[in-house]
């Protein structure tokens, strides 16, 4: 647990607005490349990164100051993106099938869990791994640093900041095969965290 993003979320939760800047300047350009990645549109990555920073502060009452703001930006920034996959091919009259993916209403009445399952689970596949790689996945993945970055940071080699994210990254996928239960989302999350720098 990052104690430093806790005492934010404390403060973001007595309707701090300088805690609030202090985490979307920290994390901004992380949730702004992994929302690049899955959507590819500059304008669309801008919108959907300031409506999840909308979402950080209609919903900060509801965030645990003791579990991962970062694993929670991560997890509202997926789903936003889905939600824009879904509509842009609606718009484009693909056919569903094409993915595989049931995309019915239940995504959108049961939002709120979906978001939840998808936090705790990430929250879970983390807390598996050893204290080394769940300080790289945190670091990469959450963080959206650079090998180049974390391998200063932890003053180890970019090469096994890179050999122990590969291994953390089998590990995370499969714990969340393995526990995913029916999370029809589930390649789709595991694409989002799986790109690299």
């Amino acid at each position: 647990m990052n104690t430093q993003d806790a005492e934010l979320v404390v403060r973001l939760q007595q309707d701090e607005v300088s805690a609030f800047d202090t985490l979307y300047w920290k994390y901004h350009q992380a949730v702004y490349r992994n929302i690049f990645k899955f959507v590819k549109e500059q304008i669309v990555t801008e919108d959907i990164l300031q409506e999840v920073f909308a979402k950080l502060w209609e919903k900060r009452k509801d965030i645990n100051p003791s579990q991962s703001v970062a694993g929670w930006l991560f997890v509202i920034s997926f789903n936003l993106s889905v939600d824009y996959v879904r509509k842009k091919l609606r718009e484009q009259t693909i056919h569903k099938e094409l993915l595989n993916l049931d995309f019915d209403d239940d995504y959108s009445l049961d939002r709120k869990n979906i978001y939840e399952d998808q936090y705790q689970l990430l929250e879970k596949a983390i807390a598996q791994l050893s204290p080394k790689k769940r300080k790289i996945v945190t670091l990469c993945k959450l963080e959206g640093k650079t090998y180049d970055e974390v391998a200063e940071e932890l003053k180890i080699s970019r090469n096994t900041v890179k050999e122990h994210l590969s291994i953390a990254m089998v590990k995370l996928n499969d714990y969340i095969q393995k526990n995913k239960e029916h999370n029809k989302y589930i390649v789709l999350f595991l694409l989002f965290l799986n790109y690299h720098d």
